[in-house]
């Protein structure tokens, strides 16, 4: 079985035991958990099926895993385990009202070809047959500074939340003080890490999907525009914020 075959089955399956989980919880965030879990799924097939370097897979595995690691726990613990529904999915579910499973449904579904997308970067690398090298080196480092940054997001932003003073308000310390997502630009900034590891490759430009689905996605289908939706209407203070910081790109406020 190849490891797209493999890739999608297994993420399929897990798609539909978290569908079926939120019938009962009625906190649809599992979606993004099955998500980060189906790609680095992909990454340790493509890593144990490709015929390139083993330095240059097992590389790209390994950041790979600690991506999805620590993003699958970031997202248990803070919005899967949460009271509440993340505020886009709780709009999802009163827009949809009674129709609303099988259009959770299709929406959970949507994460497994989405995944199999974002790891064509990590099949391009699994059948590179050189050494990682100097190219090896920079990606890898470029990715770790990036899951470094939103690591470091996450947090600013879940103590800013657990202060009680601060509910109603919008978190402007830290990194949040010159992006109003700095977690999503961190994230993006992830995915060109496999491209700069893969320099050089005959296949390279196949590598640059990742980043540039990312951008499409994090900027305007699923993250800042319904975060921003949803923050305007519940934030008094968003407009200003909005008025006064860079949206994705870190940069010093106005």
């Amino acid at each position: 079985m190849s490891p797209w075959t493999a890739g999608l089955a297994l993420s399929a399956l897990l798609q539909t035991g978290l569908w079926a989980l939120q019938r009962r919880t009625k906190n649809a965030a599992t979606a993004d958990l099955g998500w980060a879990l189906s790609l680095g799924a992909f990454g340790a097939l493509h890593a144990a099926s490709g015929s390139g370097h083993a330095g240059r897979r097992l590389l790209a595995a390994t950041i790979l895993a600690a991506w999805s690691l620590r993003l699958s726990w970031h997202l248990l613990r803070e919005r899967a385990l949460a009271a509440a529904e993340d505020g886009r999915y709780a709009g999802f579910r009163r827009r949809w009202g009674a129709g609303a499973a099988p259009r959770f449904f299709a929406l959970y579904l949507a994460q497994t070809p989405l995944a199999a997308l974002l790891s064509v970067p990590l099949a391009v690398l699994a059948a590179d047959p050189r050494p990682p090298g100097a190219s090896g080196a920079a990606g890898a480092a470029l990715a770790a500074a990036a899951v470094t940054g939103e690591t470091w997001a996450d947090r600013q932003l879940a103590a800013f939340r657990a202060d009680p003073a601060h509910r109603g308000r919008t978190c402007r310390e830290g990194l949040w003080r010159y992006s109003r997502h700095p977690n999503y630009f961190f994230e993006w900034l992830f995915w060109w890490g496999f491209v700069v590891m893969a320099a050089g490759s005959a296949s390279w430009g196949w590598t640059l999907v990742a980043p540039l689905v990312m951008a499409v996605f994090l900027v305007k289908l699923t993250g800042v525009a319904l975060t921003e939706a949803h923050a305007l209407k519940s934030r008094p203070d968003y407009a200003d914020y909005v008025r006064s910081t860079s949206m994705f790109i870190p940069w010093f406020p106005k």
